[in-house]
């Protein structure tokens, strides 16, 4: 029997424009799932905050999160597939931020893997605190208030990988860098890194700041989606999506479909367009097309 892997988008494309999903959708999903259907969803958030965002979902397969960086065992909270830097390519990444004055988001992953411990580090002003941030950035790490994965530093040689010179640096796995600046300081980081490593320099869907996001060589969101069709041993894919980073992933696919509210390269690219994303498009289009295990 033909076997299915239904991935979607979340923000802009199965959650709403307030970020959250609806309870047609919430009990759409769930009740295909429960009858057998492989759905899942790939994800610029992290674990913790896809998780936030998604509750009432009961998923039953892996998640692929950080952009593709991690594939994610919601039952077990194990990485099952995942991509970092290697201590060179984080050095020299992290000293080419701060000779440009960028202050990153800096996330890390330290110890075994179901034991482990994700965490994102940041600059915090020891007088000032975060009113010294920029204004992008100090309302991303707002959102953030209280997640036990913050890990503010004091030394902005804090955000260099540790090493001998720096023995009070960042020690785990360095897999991605979040920057939330000027457009103009992040341009020519975009140009720097875009041919050798993951790069998405792109305003931020619900506040229009520009950001730049360094991801591992390879870590995207299509090579994360081919890995888990295989792992699940599907034989074929169908993805939803609505923005530029969706587009690997789209390539990628047997099918792909852009929600209505979708830019026009999306929906260029796209099989078909569906329903807009506060009008429950992707649960009403699994409704009405889904292969059931």
């Amino acid at each position: 029997m033909r076997r299915t892997l239904y991935l979607s988008d979340l923000d802009g494309t199965l959650l709403r424009g307030d970020e959250t999903l609806s309870p047609f959708t919430i009990r759409a999903v769930n009740e295909l799932a429960h009858k057998g259907v492989c759905f899942s969803y790939a994800t610029a958030r992290s674990a913790a905050t896809a998780e936030k965002v998604t509750a009432g979902l009961r998923l039953r397969v892996p998640v692929i999160v950080h952009n593709g960086v991690f594939i994610w065992d919601l039952q077990t909270r194990r990485r099952l597939a995942w991509n970092c830097f290697t201590p060179g390519e984080a050095a020299e990444i992290s000293t080419a931020l701060q000779a440009a004055d960028v202050l990153p988001v800096v996330y890390t992953y330290s110890g075994p893997d179901g034991e482990g411990r994700e965490r994102f580090h940041y600059w915090s002003d020891p007088v000032h605190g975060m009113d010294g941030l920029f204004p992008g950035l100090r309302a991303f790490l707002e959102t953030r208030r209280g997640d036990p994965r913050e890990t503010p530093t004091g030394r902005r040689e804090g955000l260099l990988p540790c090493s001998g010179e720096n023995p009070g640096g960042l020690t785990g796995e360095i897999y991605y860098y979040t920057c939330i600046d000027r457009a103009e300081k992040l341009a020519p980081l975009y140009e720097r890194f875009r041919e050798r490593f993951t790069c998405i320099f792109s305003p931020e869907l619900y506040t229009g700041a520009q950001w730049l996001e360094i991801l591992p060589r390879g870590a995207n969101k299509a090579s994360a989606a081919l890995r888990l069709k295989q792992l699940l041993n599907c034989s074929r894919l169908v993805c939803f999506g609505d923005a530029a980073n969706d587009l690997p992933l789209f390539e990628a696919a047997d099918e792909c479909y852009a929600v209505e509210n979708a830019g026009p390269a999306i929906k260029e690219r796209a099989t078909g367009v569906i329903r807009a994303n506060d009008r429950d498009g992707v649960a009403k289009w699994l409704l009405a097309h889904a292969d059931y295990a």
